[in-house]
C-alpha cells in the first residue's frame, strides 16, 4: 500500500514539476503599442475638454451664488425663491451633465472602451497562442501587482506577445 501512495505522490509530483509558467508585463506591452498611446491620447484630450466645460458651469453656478449674496437683501422673498431655485436647478443639471461624462457607464467609460478594450482583447489573444505555442500551464501578469515577489527575466513572454501582435519593443 505504502508503495502505491508513493509511486501515485512521485507521478503526481512528475506531473507538476512539468508545468511551464510565464510572466507578462502589460505595461511594457501597451507601452510599446502605438494605438494604445494614440487611443490614451485622445481620451486624455477628451476628458480634459468635458472637464473645462464642467469647470465653466461651475463657474457660472458660483457667480450666480455670489450676485444672489449681494443682491438678497434688495429681492423680495419671490425674487428670492425663484433666484434660489435657478440656482439649484443650473447646478442639478452640471452635476448630471458631469455624471454623464464621467460617471461610471457615462461617455468616458464608453469611449475608454471602444478605443482600449480592441486593443486589450488583441493582447488577450496573443497571449493565449504564444502561452499555447510554448505549452505553458499558466501566464501571470507583474504589472497587475500579483503580489509576486521574483520573477526571473528568461520566463518574461511580453517580447513574444509584441513580436506576435506585429509590433517590436523598445
Amino acid at each position: 500500500m505504502k508503495i502505491i501512495l508513493l509511486s501515485l505522490l512521485l507521478s503526481i509530483s512528475g506531473i507538476v514539476s512539468a508545468q511551464k509558467y510565464a510572466f507578462v508585463d502589460s505595461e511594457y506591452i501597451l507601452k510599446n503599442i502605438p494605438a494604445y498611446e494614440v487611443a490614451n491620447e485622445q481620451l486624455s484630450q477628451l476628458s480634459e475638454k468635458w472637464q473645462k466645460e464642467i469647470e465653466t458651469r461651475f463657474g457660472e453656478i458660483a457667480q450666480l451664488y455670489q450676485n444672489y449674496q449681494t443682491e438678497n437683501v434688495f429681492l423680495s422673498n419671490e425674487m428670492k425663491l425663484k433666484r434660489e431655485n435657478e440656482i439649484v436647478e443650473k447646478e442639478k443639471e452640471a452635476k448630471a451633465l458631469q455624471q454623464s461624462y464621467f460617471g461610471q457607464g457615462g461617455e468616458l467609460f464608453k469611449r475608454r472602451e471602444s478605443l482600449i478594450k480592441p486593443i486589450q482583447d488583441e493582447i488577450y489573444n496573443a497571449i493565449t497562442e504564444v502561452s499555447s505555442e510554448d505549452n505553458f500551464a499558466a501566464v501571470f501578469d507583474k504589472a497587475s501587482g500579483m503580489g509576486i515577489m521574483y520573477v526571473d527575466s528568461k520566463y518574461d513572454i511580453s517580447d513574444d506577445v509584441l513580436i506576435k501582435l506585429g509590433y517590436k519593443s523598445e
